[in-house]
């Protein structure tokens, strides 16, 4: 380190000298250039690293540094000298004044806040007002805290099945509460094998505590407090206790939350618990079958590391597979069912490195042909290569795939959607919210939603892409404004618009979230719907309307509707079309984006019912022998030549064109249970668990019923075995799997951007589109 007064040539002589080279980093200014830090390091390539991405990193030395100033670093960046010693000032006068006076009490109306410094270690207690006083209650809770003891004297009149305790994971943030409606449940996410005198310890997550809080206050790591919350109007159930550790600010594995649930009235001891977090974790209340036996121990063998750390999985993990071409990397798209699956089961760690080391490469520079996409777009993939250095050793870097080396060179759309997606499935899933509220990854959001935000040419508000840019990455005929990739984005903006933190900077993007989700939504609905009736309107289509009046407004053509349509489609039921653009509808069910319709609300929950329903009633075609086909029908005959190109993997009824995705799974289960169809997933499952460790878990299947293993089909397909596992999971957790979807955002119904502009067009759909949602 070099120490000096300001002008005294460090950077021009000495730093200089050493890099040998001009570093954009490097800046020679008046005295306010001196309001950062420049760490210079050895590495295989030359390329600037933001501080706050470098210290979450494990292999570097700078981990220190998040501990406990995370924010004031990161705020430090770009800030003039001055304004950075008043940022000091005040970060080192808050903690002095919070640690001054943390004995208090407060009344509030419907909350009561007992607060005391002495009491340690400390617990949060979340009880229903529903009964009248909390002291009249007929349940005595009686802690005796210096010795760890808790004693329950249960009244049998009171409840008749046995009260719980939840451990909970929560932080909490102004800016986010606007965003996050309440739910009354709660959900168990784990139990830990480990017995005590009748008594079974559960880890768990109250998920929607961050919710019913109205707790903002910071807390550091040396004074911990007893807090006491009595909620009016939630419907809170369960009596819930959490521990707060020594350091609550830092989320993760640092934490320590541990429950208990009680089957009987005896005492339980807390200095036994200790070492609850050590045992070992198995899904809940029952035990795991062969199938899932083999499942997991796959899934952790496709396992990758970085410097130590989990970081994703493989693709595919076939040892028989001697030319694994990019299936030995990490697919952002692959890794979301893996990540769901480790969520479910407690194990955050790897799905928070996944997380931060993707957005890292979303700042690499690419190139295809000279020329550079968008700074916001995220990678299709990346492998960790171990690159020589002298003296015979390696450093390990990741190689990321932006679509420069994909088939057709297309950049994946869906991956910076699909990270959205699953950063805020993290958060809901582990409660650390504070991820999603860090500037690198809040800057990440934005850079992928200004890609996607930006204005063109295009007169929808459907996302306008070419062939391959989602999972079906060859050609296919959904270039235009496929229904994947609007599902995706409307889940992503969704998500986005619950995660921005809303600030001066940040308060148009939020505007523009909320006009892109209500025009997009009014949009598919509209006019991506098809049932009987509106299969019936289209067949009796004029053509060539010039009129801002028309009916036919993208002039489709009744001669497009095909012939297999006519005789296919149920009298009880409807889908999402695939396509839609000028004088063109792709009339193809297309499973993904009809399934994603679902679990983001993007349709009405009559479209969401009729879409199960016409499930249920084309079992045979979008189902048969294995979950789920990936679209139907297939493209035969002069439609494969002429659409695809003859590609030889997307034969009839194989790969993309009509084979069978088992991965598609967890989605359907996810679409079954917010509809309470549970039964349809059920039936699925019971077809893949069947068939799949038999099949040596294959990424598709062939045929028009999917009876036999797809042509090309690699076999240990990572994201073929993490469906299956999630699926399962979902099915016997669904309080916990309803954070993973979105209800019916009725805000949306009641806005419109038309009624802002004072244009020339007359009428505006959206009151029909708002009577839609009646069911």
């Amino acid at each position: 380190m070099i120490l000096s007064q300001y002008c005294t040539r460090k950077t021009l002589t000495f730093i200089k000298h050493l890099l040998r080279c001009n570093s954009p980093a490097v800046h020679i200014g008046p005295e306010t250039t001196a309001d950062r830090f420049v760490v210079g390091m050895l590495g295989s390539d030359e390329r600037n690293i933001p501080g706050n991405i470098v210290a979450a990193q494990a292999c570097m030395p700078f981990g220190g540094l998040t501990k406990q100033i995370n924010d004031l670093v990161m705020d430090m960046v770009d800030i003039p000298k001055k304004a950075c010693d008043h940022r000091i000032n005040e970060f080192v006068k808050e903690r002095r004044g919070f640690n001054e006076n943390q004995g208090f009490s407060k009344l509030l109306d419907n909350e009561i806040f007992i607060g005391n410094t002495t009491m340690r270690p400390s617990y949060r207690f979340f009880l229903s007002k529903k009964n009248p006083v909390f002291f009249k209650l007929h349940h005595s809770l009686t802690t005796n805290l210096s010795g760890n003891q808790f004693n329950f004297e249960k009244n049998k009149h009171f409840l008749t099945n046995p009260f719980r305790i939840f451990g909970s994971r929560t932080i909490f943030n102004e800016a986010q509460k606007s965003f996050c409606a309440p739910y009354i449940s709660f959900g168990q996410s784990r139990l830990i094998t480990k017995n005590l005198e009748g008594v079974s310890i559960v880890a768990g997550v109250a998920s929607q505590v961050r919710n019913f809080s109205t707790s903002v206050e910071t807390r550091v790591n040396d004074n911990n407090f007893e807090r006491i919350y009595v909620q009016n109007g939630i419907g809170i159930k369960p009596l819930v206790v959490e521990r707060i550790d020594k350091d609550e600010n830092v989320l993760g594995d640092e934490e320590s939350r541990i429950g208990v649930l009680v089957d009987n009235c005896e005492s339980v001891n807390r200095e036994n618990l200790d070492g609850g977090q050590e045992v070992e974790i198995i899904s809940p209340k029952r035990e795991e079958s062969e199938v899932e036996k083999e499942a997991w121990k796959l899934l952790n063998d496709a396992v990758v590391t970085y410097c130590g750390s989990p970081v994703g999985t493989v693709a595919a993990n076939d040892p028989g597979d001697k030319m694994p071409l990019n299936y030995d990397q990490v697919f952002i798209r692959d890794f979301v069912p893996s990540a769901l699956a480790f969520l479910l089961r407690g194990e955050g760690e790897i799905v928070k490195n996944f997380l931060l080391h993707t957005l890292q490469l979303q700042s690499w520079e690419k190139t295809v042909d000279c020329y550079s996409p968008g700074q916001g777009l995220m990678p299709a993939s990346f492998k960790v290569r171990a690159v020589p250095l002298d003296d015979n050793k390696f450093e390990e870097v990741l190689d990321p795939d932006f679509g420069e080396s994909a088939i057709g060179r297309v950049a994946p759309v869906d991956s910076g959607l699909w990270w959205i997606i699953l950063l805020r499935a993290y958060g809901k899933l582990t409660g650390d919210y504070a991820l999603q509220e860090r500037v690198d990854v809040q800057t990440g959001i934005k850079l992928i939603l200004k890609l996607c935000l930006t204005d063109g040419f295009d007169m929808f508000p459907s996302l306008l892409v070419t062939d391959g840019s989602c999972m079906i990455d060859r050609r296919m005929g959904i270039h235009g404004h496929p229904l994947e990739i609007q599902a995706l984005f409307y889940s992503a903006l969704r998500c986005s618009r619950e995660m921005i933190v809303v600030n001066d900077g940040s308060k148009n993007l939020v505007k523009a979230i909320n006009n892109r989700l209500s025009a997009l939504s009014f949009h598919i609905r509209e006019y991506y719907w098809v049932d009987m009736n509106k299969i019936n309107e289209i067949y009796r289509y004029k053509t060539e309307e010039y009129s801002t009046e028309a009916t036919n407004k993208f002039n489709i053509y009744p001669e497009q509707i095909p012939s297999w349509l006519m005789d296919w489609i149920p009298e009880e039921g409807g889908y999402m079309i695939g396509n839609l653009q000028p004088a063109h509808m792709d009339f193809r069910f297309f499973t993904l984006g009809n399934l994603w319709s679902v679990v983001s609300s993007l349709g009405t929950p009559k479209h969401n019912e009729a879409i199960l329903n016409l499930i249920e009633a084309k079992w045979d075609d979008l189902v048969g022998s294995m979950p789920l086909k990936i679209c139907y029908p297939a493209l035969e005959r002069e439609d494969w030549r002429i659409i695809t190109g003859s590609d030889p993997k997307n034969t009839p009824w194989s790969y993309h064109n009509g084979g069978s995705w088992p991965t598609l799974l967890w989605q359907f289960t996810l679409a079954c249970i917010k509809m309470d169809r549970i039964e349809l997933a059920q039936k699925a499952i019971a077809l893949a668990e069947k068939r799949l460790q038999v099949d040596h878990w294959p990424e598709y299947y062939d045929t028009r019923t999917g009876k036999f293993i797809g042509k090309q089909s690699r076999l240990y397909q990572t994201w073929t075995v993490a469906g299956f596992l999630t699926s399962k999971i979902l099915l016997e957790n669904t309080q916990r799997a309803s954070l993973l979807f979105w209800d019916e955002d009725y805000e949306l119904l009641e806005f419109c951007v038309c009624g802002l502009k004072k244009s020339g067009r007359k009428r505006c759909s959206r009151g029909a589109a708002r009577s839609q949602i009646l069911v």
